[in-house]
């Protein structure tokens, strides 16, 4: 179980850096969209970039901050009976429910890839004045959906070991 241990801390420290990087996606997104707000209705000077670059910016975010929100339980859940279920219930469900997200996580991969691959070899960058290259866009969504499979795996784990008895609590005690 150390081995586990370390990739589990290994997928932690992924998910965080993710969720350091997601947060500066959202001070930029907040800063430069307020000021293009700011240019194009208070001094009637658009800017020619700062709208795509935002776009890109909260196209990262929602790949980026996937992962940290699965690995600290932020996303939003119908709890509404899923609350009053027992540890072991609720690790029962959340199995259940990982084939589901697996499935989708796996076609984001394998065709994010394949779309990040056709973006490459085309070279594609955005349609408008200031073209933006849109590979290492298109080539971060595999990547932000493979963070957040990892996540997942891990949660799995930890439900495959709520349902059978394994305490984790006294484990962790062994290996301070």
């Amino acid at each position: 179980m150390k081995v586990w241990s370390k990739v589990e801390q290994t997928i932690d420290f992924i998910s965080e850096v993710l969720g350091k990087f997601s947060w500066l996606l959202i001070l930029y997104c907040m800063i430069f969209g307020l000021t293009d707000v700011i240019l194009r209705y208070a001094f009637n000077q658009p800017s020619l970039w700062i709208s795509v670059t935002v776009q890109y910016a909260m196209v990262l975010l929602a790949c980026s901050a996937g992962a940290y929100a699965l690995n600290n339980d932020a996303f939003v859940k119908l709890d509404l009976f899923y609350a009053r279920f027992s540890p072991k219930t609720k690790a029962i469900c959340d199995i259940i429910t990982f084939f589901i997200a697996f499935l989708y996580l796996y076609v984001l991969v394998t065709k994010g890839i394949q779309a990040a691959k056709i973006s490459f070899f085309l070279k594609q960058v955005t349609p408008t004045a200031i073209p933006i290259p849109l590979y290492h866009l298109k080539a971060f969504i595999p990547v932000g959906a493979f963070c957040v499979l990892l996540v997942a795996i891990k949660k799995l784990v930890i439900d495959i070991q709520t349902v059978i008895g394994y305490d984790r609590s006294e484990q962790e005690q062994r290996t301070v």
